[in-house]
């Protein structure tokens, strides 16, 4: 990590002064749970691993106590904010605590699940304390739009780490597993105590870190999804019967299973991302309509 121009970390009292000056209070519909302990900001920092040429995409900065040690780690932060209060005073902050780094903060005011262009170079690696209840689509969305990012460590819900990073037969292995394993390799890289937010979740949290990887061989991805969404609408079923909507009928379920080399006896929780790929790619070549 670069630490040639230290930045001054924010803690507990710092937080709660920002949050009273600026009249924010923390909204459960934001998701927001502010960071407060400056060892778990330094951990996560370290963990993503950063070069000084990378450019790290923040999601949900808040008040910027993340934001200040990746500036010091990578060559550029934009930092994506929902709050337009919390968006209009990071640069400040940054000013502030880390005045040798203000130049590397680009502050973009929007909703994260929705961007689709920043500005500057794309960014290379992905840092975020996701907001629990959207984590898995916004995600999704930014490694779906931004193929510049290579790598990533997002902080989610223990549970939500648990299910972004469960293998084919985990009793969590679900859709969003096998979606995010067609753009990254996905583990989880620890724990995080709830005693370290402001305020504080009834939950723990975990670090998940992606590592980007080509895309399995077969179809694109909207088919393979579409084969993904039908086989655990219906986890319980075998694929012959939850893929039957998809596929149009049962027997043809069957068919397009069996040229993919896939039992069609089953399930979805069984199956990798290359072998919803090849079941996509069987569908589309056999014309089933749900394809």
């Amino acid at each position: 990590m670069a630490t040639e121009n230290p930045a001054r970390l924010l803690g507990p009292a710092d937080i709660r002064h920002l949050a009273a000056r600026l009249g924010v209070r923390p909204s459960k519909r934001l998701g927001q749970n502010f960071v407060t302990d400056s060892g778990t900001l330094r951990r996560i920092t370290a963990l993503a691993a950063l070069s000084p040429s990378d450019v790290v995409l923040e999601v949900g900065p808040g008040f910027g106590s993340l934001t200040l040690p990746l500036l010091a780690a990578a060559a550029r932060v934009v930092a994506v904010e929902v709050d337009p209060v919390l968006a209009a005073e990071l640069p400040r902050t940054v000013a502030a605590r880390a005045p040798g780094l203000a130049t590397r903060l680009e502050v973009v005011t929007a909703d994260a699940a929705r961007v689709r262009e920043l500005p500057g170079q794309p960014p290379t690696a992905l840092v975020a304390n996701l907001p629990y209840n959207v984590a898995v689509p916004v995600v999704l969305h930014l490694l779906a739009t931004m193929p510049s990012l290579r790598r990533g460590l997002v902080m989610v819900q223990a549970e939500v780490a648990d299910r972004m990073s469960a293998g084919p037969g985990s009793r969590v292995y679900g859709a969003p597993s096998v979606k995010l394993a067609w753009f990254a390799e996905v583990r989880k890289a620890g724990q995080v105590p709830r005693t370290v937010f402001w305020p504080v979740p009834r939950v723990d949290s975990g670090l998940v870190a992606l590592t980007r990887h080509a895309p399995p061989a077969g179809a694109g991805r909207q088919e393979t999804f579409a084969v993904i969404d039908a086989a655990f609408a219906q986890r319980r079923k075998t694929l012959r019967a939850a893929l039957a909507p998809w596929a149009g009928s049962p027997a043809s379920a069957e068919s397009v299973l069996t040229a993919a080399c896939v039992e069609p006896s089953l399930r979805g929780e069984s199956l990798r991302v290359a072998d919803f790929a090849r079941i996509a790619a069987s569908g589309r070549r056999s014309g089933t309509p749900g394809r």
